[in-house]
């Protein structure tokens, strides 16, 4: 993915926020819920999108809410999946 590319994208999913660790940049948005039984619903909803499409976030469970990260592992940053992914995330979270 071109750089160039990233703010078009990301304006189709706003409340995700671009950004990089150890070099890497991705895509991430805290999910609010009333309790940590909903979290956990929702992480494994995600869970099941993830194994469906063989993509995988890094998922942050914890109580009232759940942080979800994409990024590429093989390219080493984003690509146009990961803002699809975070598009079907915010699906599930409706």
């Amino acid at each position: 993915m071109e750089e160039n590319e990233i703010p078009e994208l990301k304006a189709q999913i706003p409340e995700w926020a671009v950004i990089e660790i150890d070099g890497i940049k991705r895509i991430e948005r805290k999910f609010k819920f009333k309790n940590f039984k909903e979290a956990l619903e929702f992480t494994n909803r995600v869970g099941e999108l993830a194994e469906a499409e063989d993509h995988h976030p890094a998922l942050l469970t914890e109580w009232g809410s759940v942080t979800v990260t994409w990024w590429t592992h093989s390219v080493g940053g984003l690509h146009r999946n990961d803002f699809i992914m975070a598009a079907r995330t915010d699906e599930i979270y409706r």
